[in-house]
């Protein structure tokens, strides 16, 4: 069956029509804070207490925004005939947010949890350059990443605090174990004597 002349314009403006009949919803952004999604991608915090300078978040980066300085610092032998070890000290970390493209490929490699996503999304500037951001204000940030999702209820306890219980149990045993035991060597208390004293 062919279609009708004029059918396709007929339904435009119907669809035109209802649009233009409702009634239309502004946020009041400024005054009114948008109720974001929990899980939205604002601006990446930094918690420096993990990062190790594995540089796995920089190598990873499809937009090379990240820039990360370090120097190796040897650390005396902890016991005598020991030997020296050596760890990284991060001296720079910075994101340049006028290249990154929120992907979070940084946050998924870091294997030390040392990077976050934070909700929060007004931080534009007037100058590019303001828009790459040291480790003291990607340290800011880090009081705005909200709390984990609390787990299942009925999920698998993870395999870090089971293991941690179970070493926590066994220590409180072998304790009990030691206070209930006499010390070697001591005697035990003397017995009354039976059927009263003489």
């Amino acid at each position: 069956m062919a279609p009708i002349p004029g059918s396709g314009l007929a339904k435009g403006l119907a669809v035109t029509l209802r649009t233009m009949t409702k009634k239309s919803h502004t946020a009041q952004y400024p005054d009114a804070q948008p109720e974001l999604p929990p899980r939205t991608r604002g601006v990446i915090g930094l918690f420096e207490e993990n990062c190790t300078v594995c540089m796995l978040c920089a190598r990873e980066c499809p937009d090379w925004c990240i820039y990360i300085d370090s120097h190796k610092e040897t650390i005396p032998a902890a016991a005598p005939g020991g030997r020296e070890r050596s760890r990284n000290v991060l001296d720079r970390f910075a994101i340049d947010f006028a290249l990154c493209m929120y992907c979070g490929i940084c946050i998924e490699v870091c294997p030390f949890d040392a990077l976050f996503w934070s909700p929060e999304f007004e931080y534009a500037e007037t100058d590019i350059h303001d828009l790459t951001h040291e480790r003291d204000k990607l340290r800011e940030w880090m009081w705005t990443v909200p709390e984990p999702p609390a787990l299942d209820p009925g999920a698998e306890e993870p395999k870090e605090i089971a293991a941690a219980r179970k070493s926590a149990e066994k220590l409180a045993a072998a304790r009990a174990a030691e206070t209930d035991t006499p010390a070697a060597g001591s005697e035990p208390p003397p017995r009354p004597a039976e059927g009263g004293t003489e």
